[in-house]
């Protein structure tokens, strides 16, 4: 499901987040429904809409893609920290997902230029798709 940048730059790609029954209640108390989560991915950025929070990037910035899953619940669902590593996940199902890494990490939990984070893990419908989508050049 692509669509044209209003700004004319090219076509963005939209993956949407898949969103387990169970969780659908939680996430939405939190503002992240279907309508408000989602992942876009342009000829020159990569932006992240999870209810309230936002993560935007340069697409040259995203180094890698990794697929993921099946995630256990707690460690998944909604917008968590990795104390592992520094990453963000964005979750909404415990399926699968992938991990995006950056080059130059980037802020999304909090507002303002802090805490930064080296990845950024999205539970979206298809994981395969966005992966590929990210390691095709664009154009």
């Amino acid at each position: 499901m692509a669509h044209d940048d209003p700004a004319g730059a090219g076509p963005n790609r939209r993956f949407a987040f898949r969103f387990d029954p169970a969780f659908r209640l939680p996430l939405a108390l939190l503002g992240i429904r279907p309508e408000t989560a989602r992942v876009e991915l342009g000829p020159d950025e990569l932006v992240v809409r999870f209810g309230p929070w936002l993560l935007r990037t340069a697409r040259g910035n995203v180094t890698g893609a990794e697929l993921g899953g099946p995630y256990r619940w707690w460690r998944a669902i909604g917008p968590r920290l990795s104390l592992a590593d520094g990453g963000v996940t964005f979750g909404s199902s415990v399926a699968a997902g992938v991990c995006l890494r950056f080059a130059t990490p980037v802020p999304a939990l909090a507002p303002g230029p802090w805490p930064r984070h080296p990845a950024v893990t999205v539970t979206v419908t298809d994981p395969e798709a966005l992966r590929e989508a990210v390691r095709t050049p664009p154009g």
